[in-house]
């Protein structure tokens, strides 16, 4: 059973920082890359970011150059470094675990953006 644990989310002012980090567990098939959702209120959910274990990333165009996606592969965890955020990503982040069998969504954490 795969399970992805995240953390990280919260309550930051306009031009804050947060990170969050997701870790997967649970399955004997190879992980072939982990990734980051966003869904806002009202919205469709959408990518923000992913990344392979070979290190190649991909960012929706909103997020370049304020988040970076990072991961550590002996600890099948990946990161969201969320710096300059703003009212606009403000949503519930999920993380997304993509194997060769498959893909897995976490929970989701809460990301608010407010003064």
């Amino acid at each position: 059973q795969v399970q992805l644990v995240e953390s990280g989310g919260g309550l930051v002012q306009p031009g804050g920082s947060l990170r969050l980090s997701c870790a997967a567990s649970g399955s004997i098939f190879r992980l072939v890359s982990m990734g980051w959702y966003r869904q806002a209120p009202g919205k469709q959910r959408e990518l923000v970011a992913t990344i392979t274990t070979g290190g190649s990333t991909n960012y929706v165009d909103s997020v370049k150059g304020r988040f970076t996606i990072s991961r550590d592969n002996a600890k099948n965890t990946v990161y969201l470094q969320m710096n300059s955020l703003k009212p606009e990503d403000t949503a519930v982040y999920f993380c997304y675990a993509q194997y060769n069998i498959g893909g897995y969504w976490g929970q989701g954490t809460q990301v608010v953006v407010s003064s």
